[in-house]
This record gives structure tokens, sequence and C-alpha cells, in this order.
């Protein structure tokens, strides 16, 4: 069995000990796991692998965690950070973006999916047996966007001509629940659709919306539209 195989087993081992979702027992699962060796003072795990953030800049991320903290430090903020890894070490812009966000995960200063205005998002995605304009159609339609998000206000925030379609979320009582990014990235006769929801407060709220994307996106993969 393999190493993915058998914590997918331990997942299903405590959803039948205590009666959870699969996504909660994982959360549970990883909260408990023993951090890599070498990784014991991280917070949590940068997206970039060290293997590949080396290749790109010459350091590996502990390095850069000591690089940082002697330069200017963790009360500098994010774009100080980035624009002196720029100006003193010469890494490219995009990667100074990389090794910014990776330095704040395993430092605390940026839990997973936060973005640097201390909001969070969360993102899903699925391929469906449908196309582009079909998809497109549903959500242009203040009708069927309507019938999309059943209980919600559903505003469209975006031009309809733009390739990416944003709507932003609401309750009928007026309380807002983010933005909603909606890509389609063609592949064949399917289409991938990719659901970025940013604006959200807390950890918390990008851990419910995840899971409730990802039942959006399997109930729409139910019928065609």
């Amino acid at each position: 069995m393999t190493t993915q195989e058998s914590f997918k087993h331990r997942i299903r081992a405590r959803m039948a000990k205590t009666g959870e979702r699969y996504s909660a027992a994982r959360r549970a699962l990883l909260a408990k796991a023993e951090p890599p060796a070498g990784r014991r003072g991280w917070v949590s795990d940068p997206d970039t692998a060290d293997t590949a953030i080396r290749e790109r800049t010459g350091r590996g991320w502990d390095e850069w965690v000591g690089v940082i903290d002697a330069g200017p430090g963790r009360e500098a903020g994010h774009t100080a950070i980035a624009r002196w890894l720029v100006r003193e070490h010469g890494v490219d812009g995009w990667w100074a973006q990389n090794v910014t966000v990776g330095y704040e995960r395993i430092t605390g200063l940026r839990l997973p999916g936060q973005m640097a205005d201390g909001t969070f998002r969360a993102s899903r995605s699925r391929t469906l047996d449908a196309s582009v304009d079909q998809l497109r159609r549903l959500l242009l339609d203040d009708e069927d966007r309507t019938a999309l998000f059943p209980g919600m206000v559903a505003t469209l925030r975006s031009r309809p001509s733009t390739k990416a379609l944003r709507v932003g979320l609401a309750d009928p009582g007026g309380e807002a629940h983010g933005v909603v990014l909606f890509s389609f990235d063609p592949a064949g006769e399917r289409v991938r659709l990719t659901v970025t929801h940013d604006k959200l407060p807390t950890a918390a709220a990008a851990a419910v919306w995840k899971e409730f994307w990802g039942d959006w996106l399997d109930a729409l993969a139910g019928e065609r539209p």
C-alpha cells in the first residue's frame, strides 16, 4: 500500500469512528501529522516544492527564511519583502512574490489560502461535459444564474465579454459572501471550470466554501447544462 493510499485508509477509518465528513477527517489527521525532518519550525508548507524554489532562485526554503529574517524581517510586510528580494538578490519579480508568500506561510504570517490583504481564498475545479458557451450563458443570464445559486443573490461583477466571469454573492439580507471568479479552459469537447472564491473573512469560511464548491461542481457535472 502506498503512503497516499495508507493516508486515505486512515481518513476513512476516522470517518467511520467519528462520523466526520472526508474533508474534516483529513484536516484533523493533517493537524496531528509529525512535521517532516528539517521542517519542525514551519507553521505550514509553501505551495512550491523546495527543489523548484532552489532551482529558480538559488536557495531553498530554509535558507530563504534565514535570509529574509536577517534582512527586512517579519514586520516588513509583503510588498517590502518582495521588492527587497528583487533589489538585493536579483530574484525575478514573479519568483520574488512566490518566495515572499512561501516565507509568510512557513513563518505563520500568512495562513494557507490567505491573501496579502488578510482575506482568504477557496478554489475548486472540475472537467464538465459542456462547452464554454453553454456555461457562460448560464452565468450571464439573470434567471439561470439565480437558479445556480438558490437562496443567494448572485450579481454579475464583470463585463459579459470578459474571458473569465466574476460574480458577487450575498444572502437575501444583504450580507456579502465574497466574489467568485469562473474560469473556462476548453478540453476538447469538454471544459474545465475553475471556481476561485475571494474576499472570504476567515480560514474557516474558506474551508466551508471550498467544500460547497466541490459539491456544487459535482451537482453541475451530473446534468449537462
